[in-house]
C-alpha cells in the first residue's frame, strides 16, 4: 500500500506547495479541504502524518475553519504550519492571542531549542513569516522549540503524542532550514519510507485514466506547450486512438509553432492530430479589446466552441482534456486563493461545455514536476524542456488592442531574443523568457530620420514552481546583441528595454 500524507487544506496560498515540498522528498501528499473529509475517512485511509495548512482567518473567531479535535486522538503525526500551528494549540487547549504590534512578514531570524522536528538545523537560521496571531500559551504537554524576537511560540512541540506545530512556512524556499524540517517530519516522526516517484505517479495516473474512461473518447486540447503536450501522451497511454488532439492556430502563435508541433505529434508520436486554422475567427473576437481579462475570457470561450465544433464533426466525445498545472489553478482563483488572472483553461471556461467532464491530469503539479513526468514518458528532452508558453498565446503578451502589425513585429522580436539566449549557451538558466509588445511608442531616430515605433520589453525569469520567480541577471552582451538585432531587424520597434521585476510584485507574463 504507498504511503501517504494528508495536508489538511484551510485556505493558505502555499498550501499546494506543501504538498510539493513533501513529493519531493519522495512522499506522497495528497491535498483535501477541511470541510471534505471526515475522522472515519481519514482512518481508513491509514495516513502516515497529517499537515494543518496555513490560512488567513483567526482562530478564535467561530466562523474560521476549524476540525474536530478528536484527530488529535488518531495517533497520527500532525504538523501545524502557521494558521494551522494555531488552530493545533487552540484544538489542544491552548490560548491564541493578536500579534498586534508583534506582527511578522517575510524573512525573520529563527532560534532553535532543539528537538526531533529541528534535529540538524543550526541553533539561528533565517525563516519565513506572514502572521498577525500567534500562540500566547501553548497546551499541556507542549513544550516550545523555536522562538523569534517578536514570536516566543515560533515552534513547539508534543513528541509524546507526535504533535508538533510551527509558526514560520518552512514551505517555502526562503525558509533556509525548510527541507530539512519536511524531512524530519516525514522519515523520523512518521516513518516514512520514501518510495513515490515520478514512475509512480505515471504508473497511477495511467491506470486510473484507463478506468474512468473505460470505452470512453476524448479531446485533447493541444497547445503546442510543455503542460498540454505532457497530458496528450500520459492520455494516449491510456486510452490510445480514442484520444483525438485539437491544435488550435488562433493566429497568436510564436513564430514557427503551428510547423513544429504538427511535426512532432504527427510524425513523431503518431497520434491522431487535427489541425484548425481559426486565425480569422479569434482576431476578429479581440478586434477593440483591451482590458487583459476581457482577452482571457474570450480565448477561453473561443477555445471551447472550436473544440466543441470539432467533437461534432468527430463524433461524440465524451470529455475534454486540459494540460492545467497548478500556478493556472492558483492564479485563477480556485479553492480560497484570490483571482490574479484568469487562465483560458481555468477561469476562462464558460460555463455551460458540450462534455460530460474535463480532464485534467496534471492539474496538482508543478512547472518542474510535469517535466519530470514528460521525461518519464519518453517525450523528447528539447520537447519537455522547451519554453512554457502561455494558451491565450501572443495575446497575453501584445498591450493594449491587437493588430496584425503588432502580432507579426512581436513574433520576430521574440524569436530574435530566444536565439540570442540559445547562441548564448544561456538555454536552461533563465526558466521562461521571452519578448512583450508595449502600448507605447517611442522616438527614434534611423538614418538621420526620426522614427516613431513601438517598445519591446525583454523578460527572463528563474524560478522552480512559478509560484514565485526572481529576473534572471542576464549578460550585457547578450542583452545588447537582442536590442540591437530587434531595432535593426524589425522595422516598427524603436525601442527595447529589460523588465526587472521578480514575482512577486509582478507575474511572470505581463497580463
Amino acid at each position: 500500500m504507498q504511503e501517504k500524507i494528508l495536508v489538511l487544506d484551510f485556505g493558505g496560498q502555499y498550501n499546494l506547495l506543501i504538498a510539493r515540498r513533501i513529493r519531493e522528498q519522495h512522499v506522497y501528499a495528497e491535498v483535501k479541504a477541511f470541510g471534505s473529509v471526515t475522522i472515519e475517512q481519514i482512518q481508513s485511509e491509514a495516513y502516515k502524518g497529517i499537515v494543518f495548512t496555513g490560512g488567513p482567518n483567526n482562530v478564535y473567531d467561530l466562523a474560521s475553519p476549524h476540525f474536530d479535535p478528536a484527530i488529535l486522538a488518531l495517533k497520527i503525526p500532525i504538523l501545524g504550519i502557521c494558521y494551522g500551528h494555531q488552530l493545533l494549540a487552540w484544538m489542544a487547549g491552548g490560548e491564541i492571542q493578536a500579534a498586534e504590534n508583534a506582527s511578522e512578514y517575510g524573512r525573520v531570524t529563527l532560534k532553535s531549542a532543539g528537538g526531533i522536528l529541528f534535529d540538524g538545523v543550526p541553533a539561528e537560521s533565517v525563516c519565513w513569516m506572514s502572521h498577525t496571531d500567534m500562540v500566547k500559551t501553548v497546551p499541556a504537554g507542549f513544550t516550545i522549540t523555536a522562538s523569534t524576537d517578536n514570536c516566543p511560540c515560533a515552534a513547539m512541540a508534543d513528541d509524546a503524542r507526535r504533535l508538533y506545530g510551527v509558526q514560520f512556512h518552512p514551505e517555502v524556499t526562503h525558509t533556509a532550514c525548510g527541507k530539512q524540517l519536511l524531512g524530519n517530519f516525514l522519515y523520523k516522526i512518521c516513518g516514512c519510507r520514501g518510495d513515490w516517484t515520478m514512475e509512480e505517479f505515471v504508473s497511477a495516473s495511467v491506470e486510473k485514466l484507463r478506468q474512468e474512461l473505460s470505452g470512453k473518447r476524448a479531446l485533447c486540447a493541444l497547445s503546442g506547450g510543455v503542460d498540454s503536450a505532457v497530458a496528450a501522451v500520459l492520455l494516449h497511454r491510456a486510452i490510445g486512438d480514442r484520444l483525438t488532439c485539437v491544435f488550435v492556430d488562433h493566429g497568436l502563435l510564436r513564430k514557427g509553432e503551428r510547423e513544429q508541433v504538427e511535426q512532432v505529434f504527427q510524425h513523431r508520436f503518431q497520434m491522431k492530430l487535427i489541425v484548425v486554422n481559426a486565425r480569422e475567427r479569434f482576431l476578429s473576437k479581440l478586434k477593440g479589446v483591451t482590458e487583459p481579462e476581457r482577452k482571457r475570457k474570450i480565448i477561453g470561450e473561443e477555445f471551447i466552441r472550436v473544440f466543441e465544433e470539432e467533437a461534432v464533426i468527430l463524433g461524440k466525445q465524451d470529455v475534454l482534456v486540459q494540460g492545467t498545472i497548478y500556478p493556472d489553478v492558483v492564479e485563477s482563483g480556485a479553492g480560497s486563493a484570490a483571482v490574479i488572472k484568469s487562465h483560458h483553461n481555468v477561469g476562462g471556461l464558460p460555463e455551460k461545455i458540450g462534455f460530460e467532464r474535463v480532464i485534467e491530469p496534471l492539474r496538482e503539479l508543478f512547472k518542474d514536476e510535469v517535466r519530470a513526468v514528460g521525461l518519464e514518458l519518453g517525450i523528447p528532452e528539447e520537447l519537455v524542456m522547451r519554453q512554457p508558453f502561455p494558451g491565450p498565446g501572443l495575446a497575453i503578451r501584445v498591450m493594449g488592442e491587437i493588430t496584425e502589425e503588432k502580432l507579426t513585429a512581436l513574433r520576430e522580436a521574440d524569436a530574435i531574443f530566444r536565439e540570442e539566449i540559445m547562441r548564448g549557451g544561456l538555454a536552461d538558466a533563465p526558466n521562461q523568457y521571452f519578448a512583450v509588445l508595449t502600448d507605447n511608442r517611442s522616438v527614434g531616430v534611423m538614418g538621420d530620420a526620426r522614427t516613431y515605433g513601438w517598445v519591446i520589453a525583454l523578460r527572463a525569469v528563474s524560478t522552480d514552481d512559478f509560484m514565485t520567480a526572481d529576473w534572471t541577471r542576464l549578460p550585457y552582451e547578450l542583452l545588447a546583441r537582442a536590442s540591437s538585432r530587434i531595432t535593426n531587424e524589425v522595422r516598427s520597434v524603436s525601442r527595447v528595454v529589460y523588465d526587472i521585476t521578480s514575482k512577486p510584485p509582478a507575474t511572470v507574463e505581463w497580463e
